[in-house]
């Protein structure tokens, strides 16, 4: 029996969250959203209902997490804890793809 509940996405048509990002692909406990030229940084730190791991694609960014200051650069990686006390400073026009666990944009999770 096959799965017929695969989808493919086009972050052309991905809806927009309030803090700028696109919702691509998301399954049942996990999600795929895209932050395209972000020039925002969070003012206050926020600690959310989801753990998240990143990618970055293009520009840089400081991530203070639990206290840690980490530099984040094109083929970067990081994690971002469910919990976790953080916020982001953009250095440079950054792209980056998270992955969210348990979907970012469900249940209000994503709101600020």
């Amino acid at each position: 029996m096959h799965d017929a509940t695969v989808t493919k996405v086009s972050s052309a048509r991905s809806p927009t969250g309030v803090m700028g990002q696109k919702y691509l692909a998301s399954g049942v406990r996990l999600a795929m959203r895209l932050w395209e030229e972000e020039p925002h940084d969070d003012e206050e730190i926020t600690a959310r209902e989801y753990e998240t791991v990143g990618y970055v694609i293009r520009g840089r960014a400081e991530l203070e997490l639990e206290g840690q200051l980490l530099k984040l650069e094109p083929g970067d990686c990081w994690v971002v804890p469910h919990g976790a006390r953080h916020r982001y400073r953009i250095l440079e026009p950054f792209t980056a793809v998270e992955a969210t666990a348990p979907p970012a944009h469900v249940h209000g999770r994503d709101e600020e």
